[in-house]
């Protein structure tokens, strides 16, 4: 059976008028589905007829809320349940400007990145669209609060699960769906270069961000197994293509670890690498993790390491700290085993 969730609005459409009904039915469906609704029954003003018909040929898949923790900075995580019974994690954040969800797209990860939580309990799958979608009409509805901005830097790698994620971009962005501009959208990635090249081309206004961590090949390949893969040369080039065709800024994140990329000379280097580029760079204190062998960069360290790069043109800033006291901050999302 078709996730109804997972369907750009043109398609329910084009079912819907297969079905028999009138084109205006597609248009209530879709508007209820991103209402939140949790089935097909709360639809009020369809009639009993057709919702039998749209229990026949779609399922209606949900994420059910199985709990949360709050921060004392206010970030909520939350942990769902997929109709699998696989489980994944979603935060809440507020910042001055709104509410931004912070969403996973796969369950696991194969990236395998040694300072990230998510990588450590493997891989079992993509997420659909309607599923990553389905994540931020669930934190509304439990929090209460409109989500304005959506980051997708929860669990899994967003560029390996390519189509799925696009998909539910233009959903997100659709204003019969969440209708969030697409500026408003982050698309974080450990570097896949062909699909940096792709994304160049889908004229998605999002935000782009690599996560970097080095520029150095042999630091970033201890760090990130897909360096062997992608090597910075190869990542650079990628992202100046990129930019050449998007004239989108690129956000380079790096992660700050003691005594491993947070040298004065480290900044310098960074500094040459990105000489040039339409780029910002976000620093990010490391989290601790579980058996993660890496220690935070003090905040001397990190300070001069932003205002090393200040001094010489690069735009860095530091990220702030949210929901590292319950695990909710960056490299610090996991999920559950099946329930």
């Amino acid at each position: 059976m078709i996730n109804i969730r997972d369907l750009y609005y043109e398609e329910l459409e084009e079912i819907i008028v297969g079905m028999g009904e009138k084109k205006f039915r597609a248009k209530q469906i879709f508007s209820w589905l991103y209402r939140g609704v949790d089935s097909f029954d709360e639809m009020t003003d369809i009639s009993k007829e057709l919702i039998e018909k749209l229990k026949e040929k779609f399922v209606l898949c949900q994420l059910t809320f199985i709990d949360f923790q709050k921060s004392k900075d206010g970030t909520i995580k939350y942990l769902f349940k997929l109709n699998d019974g696989h489980a994944i994690e979603s935060v809440l954040m507020k910042y001055k400007y709104g509410y931004t969800a912070c969403i996973s797209n796969q369950i696991g990860c194969k990236m395998g990145c040694n300072f990230c939580a998510s990588a450590k309990i493997g891989f079992v799958r993509n997420m659909t669209p309607g599923e990553i979608v389905g994540q931020v009409l669930k934190i509304q509805k439990e929090s209460g609060e409109k989500v304005s901005n959506i980051v997708f830097m929860g669990i899994g790698e967003p560029l390996d699960n390519y189509d799925n994620v696009i998909k539910a971009i233009r959903l997100i962005n659709d204003p019969k769906g969440l209708n969030i501009g697409a500026r408003h959208i982050s698309i974080s990635t450990c570097g896949l270069v062909h699909n940096i090249i792709r994304l160049a081309d889908e004229n998605i206004q999002c935000n782009l961000c690599i996560s970097l961590h080095s520029s150095h090949d042999d630091v970033r390949t201890s760090m990130m197994p897909i360096n062997r893969t992608y090597s910075i040369s190869q990542v650079m080039d990628a992202c100046k293509e990129y930019i050449e065709k998007t004239n989108r800024r690129i956000t380079f994140e790096y992660a700050l670890v003691d005594g491993v990329n947070d040298s004065h000379e480290d900044a310098i280097h960074l500094s040459r690498l990105l000489k040039g580029m339409l780029c910002h760079v976000n620093l990010i204190p490391i989290n601790k993790i579980k058996d993660g062998k890496y220690e935070k960069s003090s905040t001397e360290k990190i300070l001069k390491f932003r205002d090393t790069l200040n001094d010489r043109g690069i735009v860095a800033t530091v990220r702030r700290e949210l929901g590292s006291d319950i695990s909710a901050a960056c490299g610090q999302l996991v999920r559950d085993k099946t329930m």
